[in-house]
């Protein structure tokens, strides 16, 4: 990758070099927002699992997870450079912006990478430790590198990696991989897409100047307002499979239910009012969807409603 790649378009960036930039920018390429509902999902995916944990061994879990989040996301942030300076959401990150030099951002994410894997091994088990590894492979090459530019389907495939923080939850007390982590995995993996394009439909324009094949922007609008349709009448029911397999009781199931449902009835409003405000809405909406029903899973074992 060229120098002269490194500096198109990045306002005030050549100022930037060899300034460490403000605390402020490292934190932003953590994405704090991102890694705050892979904290939350990693807890839950903990709290589910069957055994425990030291409350010190559970902190250094926790902690390793969120750091290899924001190590995940600095090195997005590092290879994405160049369409961020594009996309009126993102060009404001420290490194478009000229805040940061690029190569300081790559080398604070390897960093974090590496030392979140080694504490996770040291300190809580090899097993949850080589799941995390390979959760930041996932989200730097497969997602980022190779799906992100090349293809619709980057979300569908790549959402594995935001789905994956709570079965690294799940093995961090169990030491393995188990029906339970799968269910958690799987309700993260199908709701992706649906929360994904909802945004992608009223920031078209911004994923079609920077080249990125966002569903809307290969296959239409109408195309996706059907995919988010199709994706949510699958996950409603998903949603309520761990009160199926005995990992929560039925007052979950209940809330999982009715959660689907309303969510189902949003994808039906995208398709029939076609605005701007009904994606904004969907996609509003999935970020509760997804809080509450993990909320209500670590409530309904807390109050020992299941097993």
């Amino acid at each position: 990758m060229s120098e002269q790649r490194a500096n198109i378009g990045y306002p005030g960036v050549a100022a930037a070099y060899g300034d460490g930039g403000a605390v402020s920018d490292y934190v932003a390429l953590l994405k704090p927002r991102v890694m705050s509902l892979v904290v939350f999902t990693a807890l839950a995916g903990m709290y589910m699992a069957p055994g425990s944990l030291h409350p010190f061994v559970a902190f250094c879990g926790v902690l390793c997870i969120a750091v290899a989040a924001g190590a995940s996301g600095a090195i997005n942030m590092w290879y994405d450079r160049d369409i961020d300076a594009i996309m009126s959401r993102t060009r404001e990150r420290p490194i478009p912006a000229g805040r940061l030099d690029h190569g300081t951002a790559l080398a604070f994410g390897n960093t974090l990478a590496v030392g979140a894997v080694a504490i996770m091994g040291l300190c809580v088990n090899w097993q949850a430790a080589a799941l995390l590894a390979f959760t930041i492979f996932f989200y730097v090459f497969i997602y980022t590198v190779w799906l992100k530019r090349r293809t619709p389907q980057n979300i569908v495939i790549g959402g594995a990696a935001g789905a994956f923080p709570p079965m690294v939850g799940w093995a961090a007390v169990t030491g393995d991989i188990s029906l339970g982590s799968v269910v958690l995995f799987a309700i993260i993996f199908m709701w992706t897409p649906p929360h994904f394009w909802a945004l992608s439909l009223y920031r078209r324009g911004d994923y079609e100047k920077a080249g990125v094949p966002m569903l809307p922007v290969v296959a239409g609008e109408g195309e996706t307002r059907k995919q988010i349709l199709i994706y949510t009448l699958i996950l409603a029911p998903l949603g309520m499979t761990p009160a199926f397999v005995g990992m929560t009781s039925w007052a979950y199931g209940a809330i999982a239910g009715l959660m689907g449902l309303v969510f189902i009835g949003l994808a039906i409003r995208i398709i029939t009012e076609k605005s701007e405000r009904a994606a904004r809405r969907t996609f509003s909406f999935s970020l509760l969807y997804l809080f509450v029903l993990f909320a209500a899973m670590i409530a309904d074992r807390a109050v020992g409603l299941s097993g």
